[in-house]
């Protein structure tokens, strides 16, 4: 019979370490190695109106986004591209890492774009488009081979201009547009994905290229955790590094968008999966912005704004827990780096906040109490006087600081 252990005893990490990868760098932030998740977004401005797509690249820029796609789909946009980064440059925003988004037939499109931007996304599935055959059921080894080198032929010139230009690559698969041989032969599924990134990568690294970053994007969580999660052990079996970037395509709106991203993405993090990241949302990119930083914060894996830790209050509370929090948040929200908690009573609150560097707590009977990391500072404060006695704490203990006059507000920066 084995001895019992204690579970205190048992040290489990809280998620899992970071997979090892090499890093890619876009322009001069890196993606992968020992860089910090990267946070990233898309325009949604005409590629051809410059000025639009150069507003909407600088405000995702100071919303804190640290590389910005921009949607590529013709020779036509590929050739503006040079206009957008020359725009940019006038403004004093010419080092903001741009990636091209390229699909269909794309060889052409892509050597363009390598003049002007630091990385291009090439979709596996749509590249060297076939029109579809639905009544296809096989395809002969003669076949594969032929496509694969109709690949090979496409992708070669934008191999060698990626290397003699230092403009990075993404492999980007979508689950919704998969090859119609990938799907014939793997199914429309994770596996198929894994398989069509495979292919890219084979070819690049036979031509000696390897900034490569590799995405498996998917509508339904299931399918993108099983497809980053095959691709991970796929590459770790092959003796591949490449950073991987995450994101829930297709994601919708409103809440639901949210909470579909944040599991998505929030769990493979937590497997230590995943090098940068895209929150796709049916809104206003710069709504993406903050619900990334906030999926990485929730992890512990980046930190860009004050932790609140509340109660959801009770029969217990002592006061409008809602409007307490909101006012030590307007007050103490400019102090990025700490955490303080914002309890309802005395039952729950020490306990539940001893990981805080600051309590504000309530008593009963219009007082509230302080605390500084689980111990108990100060009591009996009225309530009204509540905050004024946590910023006079603050203060004593050198942590506070004036709030900005006027900021960026770019987390990034932080």
């Amino acid at each position: 019979m084995s001895a019992f252990v204690p579970l205190k005893a048992v040290q489990l990490p809280l998620i899992k370490p970071r997979r090892r990868t090499r890093e890619v760098k876009v322009g001069d932030v890196g993606i992968g190695g020992n860089n910090p998740i990267r946070v990233q977004s898309m325009i949604t401005a005409e590629t051809m109106n410059t000025q639009a797509a150069v507003d909407q690249i600088i405000q995702l820029y100071e919303a804190g986004c640290e590389i910005v796609r921009i949607a590529t789909a013709n020779l036509r946009e590929a050739q503006n591209l040079g206009e957008i980064r020359k725009e940019l440059q006038r403004r004093g925003y010419g080092h903001i890492p741009l990636v091209a988004d390229v699909h269909h037939q794309g060889t052409e499109i892509a050597l363009e774009a390598t003049k002007h931007v630091n990385k291009v996304r090439i979709n596996p599935g749509l590249f060297v488009f076939r029109k579809p055959d639905p009544t296809r059921v096989e395809y002969s080894p003669a076949e594969i081979q032929q496509e694969l080198e109709a690949i090979e032929r496409a992708l070669l010139p934008v191999i060698k201009a990626c290397k003699e230009r230092g403009v990075a690559m993404r492999i980007g698969v979508n689950h919704g547009s998969l090859s119609e041989r990938i799907k014939v032969m793997y199914g429309d599924s994770p596996v198929g994905m894994v398989e069509s990134a495979m292919e890219y990568i084979r070819i690049c690294e036979a031509h000696g290229f390897k900034d490569l970053v590799i995405s498996l994007k998917a509508s339904r969580v299931p399918i993108m955790l099983s497809a980053n999660r095959l691709m991970v052990q796929r590459m770790d079996e092959a003796g591949m590094d490449y950073p991987i970037h995450l994101g829930v395509t297709e994601a919708g709106d409103g809440m639901y968008a949210r909470i579909k991203s944040a599991i998505g993405i929030g769990t493979l993090l937590a497997e230590g999966i995943g090098d940068t990241i895209r929150v796709s949302l049916a809104e206003d990119p710069l709504n993406e912005i903050e619900v990334c930083y906030d999926i990485l914060q929730a992890l512990g894996l980046r930190k860009t704004k004050v932790e609140y830790i509340a109660c959801p209050s009770c029969g217990r509370t002592k006061f409008d827990l809602p409007t307490v929090l909101n006012q030590v948040r307007e007050a103490t929200k400019h102090l990025v780096g700490l955490d303080i908690a914002v309890m309802g009573c005395i039952v729950n609150g020490p306990g539940e906040m001893a990981d805080a560097d600051y309590g504000y707590v309530g008593r009963g009977s219009g007082k509230i109490a302080l605390y500084r990391k689980g111990q108990l500072v100060k009591n009996d404060i009225p309530a009204e006087r509540g905050v004024e006695e946590l910023i006079a704490l603050l203060k004593a203990d050198g942590v506070w600081r004036d709030p900005p006059q006027s900021s960026s507000d770019n987390p990034a920066k932080d």
